[in-house]
């Protein structure tokens, strides 16, 4: 909760204790700007019931009154909410003329339902003028209590207001204790006892939802830092990571290729693991560099038409050896005809070959990857289908993560970084295509890529 002192000595504030302040003052304003024509609405038809009932000058002034009252407000409330958006607000300033601006209007609803009363006499119970101090009461508990000091001041006015009719009425009859004057009064304090309740709860009600909003906004504030740290970390070792690994693989290949003198039968093993890891790590650099990229919204594609029959085919016979060693049989299903897409045929093809290996990974020994390519309506659907141990339900967001593994433990029986489907799935959407699965558990799993036909 927030108190005059607190308001007061805004420059010494913390960043929470600000920030709690001018989204309060955002709230106050925000609500007295929707109960606008509410407001009008109930002082039009009290104002008319006073002046036609009663004596119509008194209202008229009141009228005047209450739309001054208004007005100032209004402006204020606008006010408030401009200088919230631009960043200049004085929480200080505004408080004060928040705090006037609820006094002069409380006290302009009291004296307007005074004047009521007394224009009633001592007889008949003041029901018009007090039912509107009590709903005004009832009106600012429920609008008015993102500020305790706003709302104990205008409950305090409306309060005394109330009292000052019904003391009014004993001290000038004087009746015995039977009479219903004395009950009058008694019921008037019953019903401030409900009111302050009222404002009570809610007061803790606004306190607590409040909390968690700023909470939930520094939490999102931290989470929006630590994913631009993490997108900085990746692109600065990304870039580290690519220059010497390639000079490791150039220097690989050329030993391999005899250029530093012939190498012992002992070595070419040996070789064939390094440069095949060495490899393995620049893909590796090249997918986060993917990422990162994509997360700055600098993905770019050089479009041009491609085949994806002949790109799908070449993607399997490249695939062909790792598919031997786990001994996976590729089955190809690509009728006669041209496959034509608008898109980008190295991103393409490492989408299908980010399929089939990943299908191949988790298929049984002498299981069968099924590659097939057809026609919907105006799109060509890429099929890759596995045998494999499938995909529990509910795994659709995880599947498709930055790093998501279904079993991420350390002893988990399929390796790999878990980028394949995440970079596939960015690849495909940019070329406005769509990535989905089906799955069986102990059955398999069938992907399927859609993009739009160029032919």
């Amino acid at each position: 909760m927030v108190n005059l002192k607190e308001l007061i000595s805004v420059p010494g504030m913390n960043a929470t204790e600000q920030r709690s302040i001018l989204k309060r003052l955002s709230d106050y304003a925000i609500v007295g700007q929707k109960l606008f024509w509410q407001r009008i609405i109930i002082y039009g038809a009290a104002l008319g019931l006073a002046g036609f009932y009663y004596d119509h000058r008194v209202a008229l002034f009141f009228l005047i009154a209450i739309g001054i009252c208004e007005i100032y407000d209004t402006v204020l409330m606008r006010h408030i909410l401009a200088t919230a958006k631009s960043k200049t607000m004085k929480p200080r300033k505004l408080f004060y003329n928040l705090y006037a601006g609820t006094i002069l209007s409380a006290i302009t609803i009291s004296s307007f339902c005074i004047a009521i009363a007394i224009q009633q006499g001592t007889g008949g119970g003041h029901f018009l003028p007090m039912f509107l101090l009590v709903s005004a009461s009832i009106f600012a508990t429920m609008n008015n209590h993102q500020f305790i000091p706003v709302l104990v001041s205008r409950l305090a006015i409306y309060v005394s207001a109330l009292l000052y009719i019904a003391i009014r009425d004993v001290w000038i009859v004087r009746p015995p204790i039977t009479s219903e004057i004395w009950l009058n009064l008694f019921t008037i304090l019953f019903v401030l006892g409900f009111v302050l309740e009222l404002a009570r709860t809610f007061i803790l009600g606004y306190s607590v939802l409040l909390k968690n909003r700023i909470a939930l906004q520094i939490e999102h504030k931290n989470a929006l830092a630590a994913s631009e740290a993490k997108t900085r970390f990746l692109a600065t070792v990304s870039h580290e990571l690519r220059t010497p690994l390639t000079s490791i693989k150039g220097a690989l290949d050329l030993i391999d290729v005899g250029s530093a003198g012939e190498v012992p039968p002992k070595m070419t093993r040996l070789l064939g693991i390094a440069r095949s890891n060495s490899s393995r790590l620049i893909d590796l650099v090249g997918d986060l560099l993917l990422l990162q990229s994509s997360d700055a919204g600098k993905f770019t594609l050089n479009l041009e038409m491609v085949d994806m029959g002949s790109l799908v085919t070449a993607n399997i016979h490249n695939f062909q050896p790792y598919a031997k060693t786990l001994n996976v049989e590729v089955d190809v299903d690509i009728p006669e005809g041209k496959f034509f897409v608008l898109g980008d045929k190295k991103r393409l093809g490492q989408v299908v070959m980010n399929l089939l290996s990943n299908a191949a990974k988790f298929s049984e020994t002498g299981g069968v990857v099924r590659v097939a390519l057809s026609t919907a309506d105006e799109n060509i659907v890429l099929s890759v289908a596995d045998q494999g141990i499938g995909i529990p339900e509910g795994s659709e967001t995880q599947i498709f993560e930055e790093f998501g593994q279904i079993d991420s433990s350390d002893q988990r029986k399929f390796q790999g970084t878990g980028l394949g489907l995440s970079i596939s799935k960015r690849i495909v959407e940019g070329h406005g295509g769509s990535i989905e699965y089906d799955s069986e558990l102990g059955t398999g799993t069938t992907f399927k890529v859609t993009l739009k036909s160029a032919g």
